[in-house]
This record gives structure tokens, sequence and C-alpha cells, in this order.
């Protein structure tokens, strides 16, 4: 190996490393906060996301909204999920998607052509992870309650079993309806960010 393609093989390790750096800040940062249905990697969802608010207008249900100037120019305006609060409909259309004009938020490819398949679509997003608490959740404590019986979109996501719900990690996507449709306070349906967490708090941004 010569002088010159030593220093390049260099470069090319450090840019590297300084590249997965950046990736491991930004997923670090994004425990603290859900993104809307298929929004690419924070790293890649922060360099292609304009901030120009117009998913947030094609959110008929007011689920999304813009990250607070206090988390930090790099994040400020970039919309996040407000699944604390209020559900996503995992609209059939889906509105934000198609409102994202830079491509942050980009539905994967289905494999199949329209003549060959019209119904063909990618799996739903996955948004975040949502978990019953049996201390907060009626069933679970004597008294009958029922309220996110139908609340659910995703077929087999959320079971009853001797009338207590329970959710299958494996086929919620997180959308946080049951959580809205709960009528306990504090709310039995715990949502937390996908991204690894390193604490108990409950993934969101008040």
């Amino acid at each position: 190996m010569d002088r010159r393609e030593f220093f390049r093989r260099g470069l090319r390790q450090a840019s590297q490393a300084a590249v997965k750096g950046a990736e491991g800040y930004a997923a670090r940062r994004a425990r603290h906060w859900i993104r809307p249905p298929y929004a690419l990697d924070e790293l890649a969802f922060l360099l292609a996301c304009t901030r120009c608010g117009a998913c947030i207008e094609a959110c008929a249900s007011g689920v999304i909204f813009g990250l607070a100037p206090r988390l930090g120019a790099q994040v400020a305006g970039t919309p996040a999920l407000d699944l604390l609060n209020t559900g996503c409909r995992l609209c059939p259309d889906w509105p934000c998607v198609t409102a994202c004009e830079p491509g942050a938020l980009r539905r994967p490819e289905s494999g199949v052509t329209e003549e060959a398949d019209a119904a063909a679509s990618p799996a739903l997003p996955r948004l975040a992870q949502a978990a019953i608490d049996p201390g907060t959740c009626l069933p679970y404590r004597g008294p009958e309650c029922g309220a996110c019986r139908s609340s659910c979109p995703v077929p087999g996501a959320l079971v009853w079993h001797l009338d207590r719900p329970t959710i299958d990690p494996q086929r919620c996507v997180g959308c946080a309806l049951c959580r809205q449709a709960c009528i306990v306070e504090p709310k039995a349906v715990g949502i937390r960010s996908l991204q690894p967490a390193l604490d108990d708090h409950a993934a969101g941004v008040a």
C-alpha cells in the first residue's frame, strides 16, 4: 500500500466512523419522539425534511405536530406524532406521506405492478410500541370495561382473554387508537418510541 492509498483509506474509515456516530446520536435523541408513518431513519429523515409543515396540514386527525424550538435547531419544526393524546388513524391513502415532497416520509415499493395486483401495498408502518398496564386497566382490577375493544384497526393486535385486553407486540403497529379510547387516567395503554430506550419514561414530547 503506497502513501496515497494509505491516506485515502484512512479518510474513508474516518468518514464512515463520523456517519455512524451521527446516526447513533440522532437515534438516541429520537427516543424522545415518534415520527410520522413511513419516516426514514432519523438521520436521513433530518437531512431530507424541509420543515415545510405539509404533512402537519394534511393530517385530518391532528396527530402530527412540529417539535418545539427548545429541542434544538436540528429537530425544531420537524414533524412528530402526538400519540400520548391522539391516535394515528392509519389513513388508507396516507395523506401525510403523499404531501411530503422531499421524501422524508416515503412508502416502500410494493414489488408488484398495478396490473399484476392493484390491491397490493406495503405492510403497515410500525410507529411505536404499545403495552397495557394491568395496574391501571379496569378489567384487571375487577370492573368490566371494554372501551378499547373496537378501537384497533389491525386484526389480531388487540386480543381479549377472559374480558381482559392484551396487545400482541408482533402485530401491533403502535397507532395508539386503543390509548385514545381508554377511559381511565392515567391511561392504561403506554406508548414508547421504537428506538431503544435508556430509561423507563414514556416516549413523547409535551
